[in-house]
């Protein structure tokens, strides 16, 4: 279950130094062909690192035959030169890896980069390009579980996926445990497929998939200057799925990857569904479902097992949705605590000492749903990020 299910991929993930706990910190993914199709999401923060400015250049040649990754440092808000840094990996991953295979004969437009870390400071390019070459070498079919390990920040565990088709197959890995607000990606991704599949398919797919799956994760309301998610082809399978098909495909793999970083969470000690019913849009039922996730005060109550459904109504009172207030029916993990916007059934009966919780919130305004997932706020969370930089 990895990036390298796929067939045409080899990967690998190594430890050039990059990071203090000498942890694994390069990662590699090739695209040995015969196809060499590239899409991407990107975060929509203004404030963009180096890498995500590289490789919007690359998806929009539509061609890539490598992702280099790095963690252990964002490369983000470090100017002209930060993105040199990005652009000499580059050259240098491609120059590298047709050294190696010289049937690829590879340019830097040919290889996307994505860092995640700490941002503001230069990466440490006399470490970053030998753990290159260093990866190069290590590259194999059997590569992808290292490859998801070396992208780890925060995580606690790497966090890869398989979905298959007809002869044809979708495979992933990702990273994220904070910073997890949509406007896409939320995280660094990579996946890929040996389905045979151009520039514009792979780019409908993955942005219907993203839509529906990490665009509606949102652990903390904080977006990040890093976010990537990349869909590679191979062709190798020789087959070529319908679009609605390779969206499918695409779309569980980035879901269960969404699931594993909610359920990843820095702090969390609860994962969150908030399902939206009974909105005039499905536009209205993301943004109520998303001012509920984001709402530090349900999050903590929900992190101290307190059932408070007033900070749901108080928190959905805040959008631009289409509802009466008087109409809106809350459930916690079913049983009914709010009905027309009043106290219905006995708070107490919720049972919140498991780790899944559901909170549906019924508008009444029309016939559209949602679902956003998050997670609680919690004593772990304040702690690790106030002491992410020290």
């Amino acid at each position: 279950m990895s990036v390298t299910t796929p067939r045409g991929f080899r990967a690998a993930g190594v430890a050039a130094g990059l990071k203090a706990s000498g942890a694994s910190d390069i990662a590699l993914v090739v695209n040995d062909g015969p196809d060499a199709g590239v899409a991407g999401v990107f975060t929509a923060n203004r404030v963009k690192a180096a890498p995500v400015l590289w490789t919007q250049q690359v998806v929009r040649g539509g061609v890539a035959r490598a992702v280099v990754l790095n963690s252990g440092g964002a490369n983000a808000c470090t100017g002209p030169a930060g993105f040199q840094d990005t652009h000499a990996t580059a050259e240098h991953t491609a120059a590298a890896l047709t050294s190696a295979s010289p049937r690829l004969m590879l340019g830097a437009a040919d290889v996307a980069v994505c860092s995640t870390g700490l941002i503001g400071e230069r990466l440490p390019m006399q470490k970053l390009l030998p753990g290159v070459r260093s990866a190069i070498r290590r590259l194999s079919r059997d590569g992808g579980p290292t490859a998801a390990e070396a992208i780890m920040t925060t995580d606690t565990r790497p966090k890869t996926t398989v979905a298959r088709g007809s002869g044809w197959t979708v495979g992933g890995m990702a990273k994220g445990a904070g910073m997890l607000a949509p406007a896409m990606a939320t995280m660094l991704c990579v996946l890929t497929t040996d389905a045979v599949a151009g520039p514009e398919a792979l780019d409908a797919a993955l942005r219907e998939a993203c839509r529906v799956t990490f665009d509606r994760i949102d652990s903390d309301g904080c977006m990040s200057t890093n976010d990537t998610v990349l869909l590679l082809s191979s062709g190798a399978s020789g087959i070529a799925p319908t679009g609605a098909e390779l969206t499918a495909a695409v779309t569980a793999a980035a879901h269960d990857l969404a699931q594993q970083l909610i359920a990843d969470a820095e702090g969390a000690t609860k994962q969150i569904a908030i399902d939206v019913v009974g909105a005039a849009s499905e536009e209205d039922a993301v943004e109520v479902g998303r001012s509920v996730a984001r709402n530090n005060l349900v999050k903590t109550a929900l992190f101290g097992n307190d059932p408070n459904w007033g900070r749901i109504l108080a928190a959905v009172g805040t959008t631009a949705a289409a509802f009466e207030p008087d109409g809106i029916d809350v459930a916690v993990n079913g049983i009914w605590v709010c009905r027309s916007g009043a106290a219905a059934e006995d708070r107490s009966k919720v049972d919140l000492t498991g780790r899944d919780v559901t909170l549906r919130i019924d508008l009444h305004a029309g016939a559209a749903e949602a679902t956003i997932w998050t997670n609680d706020l919690s004593h772990a969370y304040v702690h690790e990020n106030s002491a992410y930089s020290t």
